[in-house]
């Protein structure tokens, strides 16, 4: 490859990837829409959670497989950003996307936690990410780390508090008990968002950290069997 075609390909991939103080639209719904069809699948299978645990790592190691050739083969990356440069960051073009550390973390949760334990931590990731991101990118004045803004924490916050709050209220016994946990939940989930700020990917963080956090939590507030 000569200097100017290696110059018109880099051009070429730099015009469709997105920085990561960009908005992002549609990163965000595909981040929703494919999150929420997964746990729809999930709610409504008879297989279990195990088989689809397995399932879920077998998709991220597909995903580590497709970025290690996109660092090895020039070609490769550019025929995968070329598809999915839309919903790619400029940051994941020499290296790892977010794609195997989503499936990743998702295939943690349903390893590791109980069933409603690791629907909550998905739910947390695929809601949660996305609209602390959203109000981090629109209204973020305030940092408190790296690449984090207090008003994008207290949107993850209220996020996860609300989600854990209207999933208890369909699947525990009602009570204050359900309060107090969703309210720790909430921060559970707002601190591992924030932790990804230390080079972990927050598809990793979210999922596994807030899972672990609720674990933990409903051995005190018990809520689920």
């Amino acid at each position: 490859m000569s200097v100017s075609q290696s110059q018109n390909y880099d051009s070429s991939l730099d015009k469709v990837l997105h920085k990561r103080s960009d908005l992002h639209l549609l990163r965000k719904l595909w981040h929703i829409s494919t999150g929420s069809l997964g746990l729809f699948l999930f709610s409504r299978s008879n297989n279990e959670q195990q088989f689809w645990g397995f399932l879920v790592l077998g998709i991220a190691l597909a995903g580590f497989v497709v970025d290690i050739a996109r660092a090895r083969y020039p070609m490769v990356n550019y025929l995968v950003i070329k598809f999915m440069g839309p919903l790619m960051r400029r940051s994941e073009r020499e290296g790892l996307s977010g794609f195997p550390f989503y499936a990743l973390g998702v295939s943690l949760s349903l390893f590791f936690y109980s069933r409603h334990i690791a629907i909550l931590s998905v739910m947390f990731l695929v809601f949660s990410d996305p609209i602390s991101s959203f109000f981090g990118v629109l209204y973020g004045k305030d940092k408190i780390l790296p690449n984090k803004s207090l008003q994008g924490a207290v949107a993850g916050f209220f996020t996860c508090y609300l989600i854990t709050l209207f999933y208890t209220m369909n699947h525990a016994t009602l009570g204050n008990h359900i309060l107090i946990f969703a309210v720790i939940a909430g921060l559970a989930g707002a601190l591992s968002e924030l932790i990804s700020a230390f080079n972990i990917d927050d598809n990793l963080t979210i999922p596994v950290i807030s899972g672990l956090g609720m674990t933990v939590l409903n051995h005190f507030v018990k809520v689920f069997p």
